[in-house]
């Protein structure tokens, strides 16, 4: 298919889903402002203290772009004060909504007035939940027209299951130069994800829970912010059942009403300051941690040695922490690997392979979901850990090892919260450049980690 040209998307013929799979490796860029700071780390410094995870950022994205499904007021409180957020909002602003900081944490989203507006293309590439309007606004206004999504850069991400989700709900996209979602008539379907997307998942939730009829999503994802999505548009008026399941029943209403939602807090935060506790052999509790979203993580961790027992919904590390590798039976190599969510997620595979670096024995770990997510360990080998990539989607980790401070570039925001990790276990002083793809994630991370006792400084370039 030739550039410029719009062709429907026709899955009959070859090659007309290769537009979107080459969108897979666009990037969003960071306002070259945020890209004149670095954080400054002294390592070694154990940290020890209390931590508050800010809100679920990937809930927060899908729950802003929801706003756009009905014409009263919306309150979101607990949103994540990050990039990626304001982002959101810059977009679901240019469409018409109003937004109203209420306090700190919480706004105000009226989107009384929607209109299909030309969408800024480098506003859209500086996050890949973009795409996460298509949903709700084909529902609302039936057209629109998105520009090509960005986000981090981790290999290959598809945009195939968005297209064949909303293509069974009636909607025709196309594509020239940006995507364009037409639908006279949304309605309801019963059809398979080919894969378990998460935000495929919530473009499909969002498209059908004002379709006309019931839907029934199989292989839906169903992670804890694909859940916190169901349970806000429930409170809204919509119908979805069978909400933490792989197969969700939604039966279609004609309208949904305005309402008030809190999100949760952001599990891969939470782990993220575990793991920042364990390699520098503090001690760390974690307040309002969600503890019932982290079953299998924690049993991942204790593979590391890394345990934690709950008091209430806060999180408990003691500073006592083995950092010993459990072995398979037979004293055999264990495997790490992640899967769709109840299991292990791809999003705290780098976390997990910074910690595993500081603990001993041996561990494979293997993230078969994305071919980059893996790069960013060569800089954990030049800072002195003992990590063979075998290929793009496994590395063989032999620890502990001492590591040394290191001049380090964050390329996205997992890599760069892992490099973080390392640099705050390492013997001396380390530099971290472009810090604005951690902080897309990251509320506050250098001001919680110094009231924790890390030595961090943030300068400009």
């Amino acid at each position: 298919m030739s550039e410029g040209v719009g062709v429907p998307f026709d899955f009959a013929q070859d090659g007309l889903l290769a537009e979107a799979r080459k969108l897979s490796y666009n990037r969003g860029d960071i306002p070259l402002e945020r890209n004149m700071e670095k954080f400054i780390i002294e390592g070694g410094v154990p940290l020890n203290g209390e931590v508050t995870p800010a809100g679920n950022k990937n809930a927060a994205l899908p729950l802003l772009a929801a706003t756009l499904l009905t014409d009263e007021p919306i309150v979101l409180h607990n949103i994540p004060q990050i990039e990626d957020t304001f982002v959101m909002r810059q977009i679901i602003e240019s469409l018409g909504a109003q937004v109203e900081d209420l306090d700190a944490t919480s706004w105000r989203v009226v989107a009384r007035d929607v209109r299909p507006a030309d969408l800024t293309p480098d506003l859209c590439r500086r996050i890949r939940a973009s795409i996460l309007v298509a949903g709700p606004l084909t529902a609302r206004i039936g057209e629109f027209k998105l520009p090509p999504p960005g986000g981090d850069v981790i290999g290959r991400r598809r945009l195939d299951t968005h297209i064949l989700a909303l293509r069974a709900l009636g909607v025709d996209v196309q594509y020239e130069r940006g995507f364009t979602f037409q639908s006279d008539d949304l309605h309801g379907a019963d059809f398979l994800m080919d894969e378990a997307s998460v935000t495929a998942t919530e473009n499909a939730i969002m498209a059908a829970v004002t379709a006309k009829g019931d839907t029934v999503i199989r292989n839906a994802a169903s992670e804890p912010h694909v859940q916190e999505l169901c349970y806000f548009l429930n409170t809204l008026g919509a119908q979805i059942e069978e909400v933490g399941s792989n197969t969700l029943h939604i039966h279609g209403v004609t309208r949904l009403h305005g309402g008030e939602f809190t999100i949760g807090p952001d599990y891969l935060e939470v782990i993220s300051f575990v793991g920042a506790a364990a390699v520098t052999h503090g001690s760390l509790r974690v307040k309002n941690a969600g503890v019932n979203n982290l079953h299998m993580i924690a049993h991942v961790f204790e593979r590391l040695g890394v345990t934690w027992h709950v008091e209430g919904d806060d999180l408990i590390l003691p500073a006592d922490q083995t950092l010993r590798i459990v072995p398979d039976l037979d004293g055999a190599i264990p495997e790490i690997k992640t899967n769709v969510w109840p299991a292990f997620p791809t999003d705290l595979i780098s976390i997990a392979i910074t910690v595993a670096t500081q603990a001993n024995g041996s561990v494979l770990f293997h993230d078969w979901m994305f071919s980059g997510r893996m790069y960013f360990t060569d800089k954990l080998v030049g800072m002195g850990a003992k990590i063979i990539l075998c290929d793009p989607y496994r590395c063989l980790i032999q620890g502990p090892n001492q590591l040394y401070g290191e001049n380090l570039e964050s390329p996205d925001i997992r890599a760069g919260m892992s490099m973080l990790l390392a640099a705050l276990a390492a013997k001396g002083q380390s530099m971290i450049r472009n810090i604005g793809q951690i902080e897309r994630g990251y509320q506050d991370v250098d001001k919680k980690l110094r009231a924790l006792g890390a030595q961090i400084e943030r300068v400009k370039e």
